[in-house]
């Protein structure tokens, strides 16, 4: 069903001042062409200026059949008849006609004249060019985009692409160039479309629409379509023909005895392939490298059946105005016209005489709307905004879905609850239907409607009724007297009387030849109507739709969404228009969301969640959404849904403004009343803060609910914060506030803020309070950055300097303790690292203590790992520095003895870690020990601290590690006693390392090893236990 509104798109009419009775009408381009009835005169009108005055006027080279104009070139295509004979013919420089007796040049297609007429200065000319083709004409289109043309023949498509072709330096013309033929097999087209490549073919009740793609390099289906001259494409034709009447079976347009009805079908996307219909490519441009990369991708078949009940006989069930329309988005459209882009929608629309169809073909192919006309249509035009429908006595104005569709493309964040629009399947409405008399012709171009409208005497129906009546009385009278001549009475006998009620006129026998009358008509009129402007007719559709404000039908939101169409509509073509004009599209635009809002607001239906979306789309703030449905309250006794629903999730986001204590307030009220359950995270939230603590607490009790302890913070009642605390434990408060971030922090990003709760907590539970972020990050409810930005807010007021501060230092190390995933481990260790080196480096310290110590972390968290036992003598507990930082370098150390520290990642901080001393020695030792680097640790603890060598031989040298101990530890002692002396520490080294030594090599390996100036009774106990 097709909702009719009363409004008016159309704003003025006026009559265009023809000599001649027009037979063919088109326009576009800001012109109006005008064939006469006659056929061989045109006349060009200007639709942009006042009254249409004429541009010029000049003769056609035959009778004109049809006729195109393309705006891209601005060029005129024809065919024309003469002698019996059709042609294609293409009309250029046609507005120099409007000087009298201006010369007129003729040329077949690719013949430019280069002869005495273009010497010197370039003449100004008409030039008519013929366009030669295998086939008679039947019907053509031009790419509104390119220029490029397409002609339909009985067999085959013919494209031709439009050209510039430059002469001289002050002189260039049209040309064009045949570049691919489409052989159709078994398929006549009656009417053709060509847009950005697609082609739409439309027979009587069949519709197909293919789009002309380059193929790609490495597609498998080379041989899909084949290049096959047209001669052969005929003889395989004509083959297929003669076989099937060979064998009996003629082909369905040669059987006369019966007539086949199709059934109805549809095919979307790749499934119309399965249609049966072949078209076959041949390249015929000058162009060899694009010869043969170029296919047919089916995107839609449609073929109808007759249908009896809609009151149209089968000759008349036919379909008409197959029409292509392409919609750019955003400032695609400037740059696509220029280099000739695809768009970013394509749509295609095509009538039978009670219904019209509009699919959308590009993305996804899918009918977008069904229209339904109140009465049998003649013709139909489609703009971006209406699809205009003429009946015999009725202009018809519907609405279109193209915008609609053209948004959900150009933006991702529809159908989010960010953006919205009406949807693609909501029903269209007829907004306007303007009677006139005898319409016959429809066009369009930009905001000019043109029409024309010729009376008839008497229509074929009205002649043959009263003839036919006539013929069935003199029947009548003269059987009756033959009965009674012969003695029966037709009165008296019942069958008798049947059969003279009966008709025997066939219908062949009972339809009189109507004669043609002299004049076939008492006039005709040829009208231009000019549509009112896209913010005019958005006012009065608003204005329209206050008429069911009250009921909240239907209707009402229907007008407004198509009002908010009209508006997108006009936003996305007009990209080049100047910016008062649009900064008014855009303030109505707006509006149009505040009204859609206030609409879906007293919702209580599914729909109800739009609101949300249509309300950011309008500019308003939460304030001012407030405040009109405060006002819209009174009228429908409560607030809906869909504005509890935007409340809501306006409150829960970060970015919502702050609200005045009267509002805030005012909102407590709403939600006590609409959604007590929600009143805690109501209260929570920082649009809230000005809210009265009292009056919160009031509907909080109405809950059970002694409220947030933030509450009792704001009021300064201590005591009333320390009861809500100790009533729970404080794994239950770190529950509470992961179901409740807002209680500890505000904002996201880098506009994290602590609240009034966290402050308090970092004064007296520091401790709960790195649990409860630890928790929020466990549970994806603040990232890891937001909790540095966290600490860091939280603690930029206090005695620490560190960039770093330990409450932070706190929650990496909780965090680490805690979390699983290896990305973020990794990142903490670095971080950590990175604190340590530095603290331990400068060797100064806050004084703050740490939540946990190095054996509280060695303990808890599998990432720190025990102190090995030769660390322990490198930096014993009692080490010359002060505790704080004898914990750091403990935790650095353990993170190093654990087992998941990459060390590579640490290798820059450590430059600007000493050795000078043992505690940059013991960690550089640690990272080229757990880099495999052994041989240059021992070197560094033989030359350092030589006392440790026994005991990191005994951690660290085994395993494949082992034949270190005689490889490279046995030669280095042996070395340095000979320097030394007889060191004590040595000798006790030398004595463990041949120790090792014995267990693990034989008698002969043994001597080998010991040196030549070796003390025999020193190396001999060592030489019998090898022995042993």
């Amino acid at each position: 069903m097709v909702h009719v509104y009363n409004c008016h798109p159309f704003a003025s009419q006026h009559i265009v001042a023809a000599e001649q009775e027009p037979g063919l009408v088109c326009c576009s381009g800001g012109a109006l062409f005008v064939v006469s009835a006659g056929g061989c005169k045109i006349e060009a009108y200007n639709l942009q200026q006042e009254g249409c005055p004429l541009i010029c006027r000049f003769s056609s080279m035959g009778s004109v059949l049809s006729i195109r104009h393309s705006a891209v070139g601005d060029y005129l295509v024809t065919i024309e008849e003469k002698n019996k004979a059709t042609y294609l013919r293409a009309y250029t420089n046609w507005r120099y006609q409007a000087a009298e007796k201006t010369r007129v040049g003729v040329r077949l297609l690719g013949h430019l004249l280069r002869g005495s007429s273009f010497r010197g200065t370039p003449k100004e000319q008409m030039e008519i060019i013929e366009i030669p083709l295998f086939e008679p004409p039947l019907c053509m289109a031009c790419c509104s985009i390119t220029g490029d043309l397409l002609v339909g023949c009985a067999k085959s498509l013919v494209v031709f692409s439009l050209k510039r072709q430059t002469l001289s330096e002050q002189l260039s013309v049209l040309d064009f160039e045949r570049v691919l033929i489409l052989h159709i097999q078994g398929w006549s087209p009656s009417q053709v479309a060509f847009c950005a490549g697609y082609v739409a073919l439309q027979t009587d009740l069949e519709i197909l629409v293919v789009k002309l793609t380059p193929r790609q390099k490495s597609s498998q289906a080379a041989d899909e379509h084949a290049l096959l001259p047209e001669d052969i494409m005929t003889e395989t034709s004509l083959d297929e023909d003669a076989e099937m009447t060979k064998d009996g079976f003629s082909p369905l347009h040669e059987q006369e005895d019966f007539f086949l009805f199709p059934k109805h079908q549809e095919m979307l996307g790749n499934d119309a392939q399965e249609c049966g219909i072949s078209l076959v490519l041949e390249w015929t441009g000058m162009e060899a490298d694009s010869r043969g990369d170029m296919s047919v991708v089916y995107v839609l078949f449609r073929r109808f059946a007759p249908d009896f009940f809609q009151g149209c006989s089968v000759e008349e069930t036919h379909l008409h105005s197959l029409q292509l329309r392409p919609m750019f988005s955003g400032k695609q459209e400037e740059a696509s016209i220029s280099k000739r882009g695809e768009p970013t929608c394509m749509f295609v629309f095509f009538s039978l005489p009670n219904t019209g169809y509009m699919y959308s073909l590009k993305n996804t192919v899918e009918l977008m709307s069904t229209y339904q006309y109140p009465e049998k249509a003649h013709q139909a035009v489609l703009s971006d905004q209406f699809l205009y429908v003429i009946t015999r006595n009725a202009l018809q104005c519907f609405t279109v879905r193209c915008s609609a569709v053209a948004a959900r493309v150009d933006d991702p964040y529809i159908d989010t609850t960010m953006k919205a629009c009406p949807p693609i399947t909501m029903e269209v409405c007829a907004l306007r239907i303007q009677l006139f008399i005898g319409l016959k012709i429809i066009c369009q171009d930009g905001n000019h409607i043109v029409l024309l409208t010729a009376a008839d005497v008497d229509s074929k129906e009205d002649t043959e009724r009263p003839a036919r009546k006539n013929t069935e009385s003199r029947e009548h009278r003269a059987l009756t007297g033959i009965l009674v001549a012969v003695g029966l009475e037709p009165s008296s006998t019942p069958t008798l009387e049947s059969l003279l009620s009966r008709s025997f006129l066939s219908r062949k026998t009972s339809v009189c030849k109507a004669t043609e009358p002299a004049d076939s008509g008492h006039g005709w009129n040829l009208y231009v109507i000019s549509s009112v402007s896209t913010l005019q007719l958005y006012r009065e559709i608003v204005e329209y739709s206050k008429r069911y404000e009250q009921s909240l039908s239907h209707s009402c939101i229907h007008l407004l969404s198509e009002g908010h169409l009209l508006l997108r509509t006009a936003l996305l073509s007009l990209q080049d228009c100047d910016s008062a004009e649009r900064a008014q599209l855009q303030e109505a635009f707006q509006e149009s969301c505040a009204h859609l809002g206030d609409c879906f607001s007293r919702f209580d239906k599914k729909d109800c969640h739009l609101a949300l979306p249509y309300y950011k789309m309008s500019g308003l703030t939460v304030t001012d959404v407030i405040k009109r449905n405060m006002s819209m309250s009174g009228i429908s006794n409560g607030y809906g849904k869909g504005f509890i629903f935007f409340l809501k999730h306006s409150i829960y986001e970060e970015t919502m403004e702050e609200l005045s204590k009267d509002m805030a307030d005012k909102v407590l009220d709403i939600f006590s009343v609409a959604e007590p359950a929600q009143l805690p995270h109501v209260v929570s939230s920082p649009s809230m803060l000005n809210a009265d603590p009292d009056s919160a607490m009031t509907h909080l009790k109405q809950l059970e609910d002694s409220g947030p302890p933030s509450l009792a913070l704001r009021k300064g009642d201590l005591n009333s914060y320390r009861q809500q605390m100790d009533r729970h434990a404080e794994m239950l408060q770190v529950y509470g506030f992961i179901e409740e971030p807002k209680l500890l922090l505000h904002g996201r990003g880098k506009a994290v803020l602590p609240t009034i709760l966290a402050q308090h907590l970092r004064d007296t539970q520091e401790g709960l309070l790195v649990a409860a972020v630890v928790a929020l990050h466990e549970n994806s409810k603040i990232r890891l950055e937001e909790a540095d930005v966290f600490f860091q807010e939280l603690c930029k007021d206090g005695v620490e300097v560190d960039s770093s501060p330990q409450l932070l230092v706190d929650f990496w190390e909780a965090l680490l303790v805690a979390s699983s995933h290896e990305s973020i481990i990794q990142e903490l260790l670095f971080r950590l690292t990175s604190v340590y080196i530095d603290r331990i480096t400068r060797r100064d310290h806050s004084g703050i203590r740490a939540l946990k110590t190095a054996e509280d972390l060695i303990n808890s968290c599998s990432h720190y790992g025990m102190l090995y036992p030769w660390v322990s003598i490198l930096t014993p507990v009692q080490f010359n520095i002060n505790h704080d930082h004898q914990e750091d370098l403990h935790k650095l150390q353990s993170l190093l003895c654990g087992p998941t520290l990459e060390v590579s990642s640490i290798l820059p901080l450590l430059e600007q870690l000493s050795e000078s001393d043992n505690t940059g020695l013991s960690v550089h030792v640690l990272c080229a020990t757990k880099l495999g680097q052994h041989e240059r640790s021992i070197v560094r603890l033989l030359d350092r601290c030589p006392q440790a060598i026994i005991s990191y031989a005994n951690n660290e040298l085994q395993n494949d590690k082992l034949s270190l101990w005689w490889q490279k530890l046995f030669p280095e002692v042996c070395d340095r006693i000979r320097k030394t002396g007889n060191d004590t520490v040595l000798l006790s080294a030398l004595k463990e390392t041949l120790v090792v030594a014995s267990k693990e090599l034989n008698p002969l390996e043994f001597l080998d090893l010991l040196p030549d100036d070796g003390t025999a009774h020193f190396f001999l106990p060592h030489l019998l236990e090898c022995s042993q």
